[in-house]
């Protein structure tokens, strides 16, 4: 649109609005009709106010520090039903560091397989900038590797999040376990689950 178009319809629009609602608007009120009509003149040429950027938070971790493993799980009642994400933090001696759960609602298995990688990477950034990651999803770890290609809608976005976290880490590995090998971030996901 032409800045002259711009203008015209500007224009037109100020004629509607003092045709059609500045008079029903004085009547109604009872105030000055060019009163009435300087406020609404005013407002329509006042400069829009520009919208605030949002600042990007910084994905940086906490540069240095210990390496920290983190063990991650996440389930779902059902596939899809209640969902919870589970993670378990901890020091190179196997110390607890932190412990982490969050209820995702209505969700597949995979979806909070990927949460509950994300909520773990969201956290240790906080930490360390060294981690190592156990999960007992081979779809998970296989597709963070590169093996498998993520191919559902809604995993290419969780993967996306995940990639972005992991790429600010100095170190980060990724390993598959047996599931009895991750029975403390298992619970962990099971009390979020219960926590709806």
């Amino acid at each position: 649109m032409t800045e002259s178009t711009k203008k015209l319809t500007k224009r037109v629009l100020r004629d509607i609005y003092d045709t059609l609602d500045i008079h029903t608007t004085a009547l109604n009120l009872n105030i000055n009709l060019e009163e009435a009509q300087a406020a609404l003149r005013a407002l329509v040429d006042a400069p829009k106010p520009k919208k605030a950027k949002a600042k990007a938070s910084p994905v940086k971790p906490k540069s240095g520090g210990e390496p920290l493993f983190i063990y991650v799980d996440g389930g779902s009642r059902g596939n899809p039903g209640p969902a919870g994400a589970g993670a378990i933090i901890k020091d190179k001696a196997g110390n607890s560091v932190k412990e982490l759960h969050r209820y995702l609602g209505i969700a597949t298995n995979n979806v909070a397989e990927y949460e509950a990688l994300i909520l773990a990477l969201t956290e240790a950034r906080e930490l360390t900038s060294r981690i190592e990651v156990f999960a007992d999803s081979e779809l998970v770890v296989k597709q963070i590797k590169g093996v498998y290609r993520v191919k559902n809608p809604v995993l290419k976005e969780l993967f996306a999040k995940a990639k972005k976290l992991i790429t600010s880490f100095e170190s980060f590995k990724i390993t598959h376990i047996r599931r009895e090998l991750n029975s403390e971030a298992d619970h962990l996901a099971n009390k979020a689950m219960d926590s709806r």
